[in-house]
């Protein structure tokens, strides 16, 4: 009788070992997977974030950089208008102080330039040139920069 109880015994031990093994299987293999998905993940917001990064160095120096830079040189094709100076600040929802910061003038000069009372210099019409190209975002973008510098 003996010998029956350990067949016995060591039969239930294998099959108990047997499906444990089985169960802690599945538990392995979708470990594995879940280990392997973030690894993938970390890989793909390293990624990201070095496009971000760089972006963001571009984008700084998009705006920190003067627009357009104009000689004065080429500043003499330029032609100054009065009302398109005008038009261009209300485009831009700037006040005259504003649209001055950035223009590197006087707000008084910007006042008496859109009421013809007296001409930008060859030089201040390289400034306005350089901001003639300018949108609203990038506008208030460089105002931003400005009044950071300054302050």
């Amino acid at each position: 009788m003996p010998n029956l109880m350990t067949v016995l015994k060591q039969e239930i031990r294998r099959l108990a070992r047997s499906e444990a093994r089985s169960e802690t299987g599945v538990l392995k293999r979708s470990s594995a997977q879940h280990r392997r998905d973030i690894a993938a993940l970390k890989r793909e917001v390293a990624q990201l974030q070095k496009k971000v990064a760089f972006l963001e160095r571009q984008e700084r120096q998009r705006v920190s950089r003067p627009a357009n830079q104009v000689s004065e040189a080429q500043a003499d094709s330029v032609r100054f208008s009065a009302a398109w100076l005008r038009k261009h600040r209300t485009k831009l929802g700037l006040s005259a102080h504003d649209y001055a910061k950035l223009a590197g003038v006087s707000a008084q000069s910007i006042y008496h330039w859109e009421q013809e009372k007296s001409r930008p210099r060859q030089s201040q019409v390289a400034a306005l040139a350089a901001i003639r190209g300018l949108g609203k975002r990038e506008a208030l973008q460089r105002l931003e920069v400005l009044e950071g510098q300054s302050a």
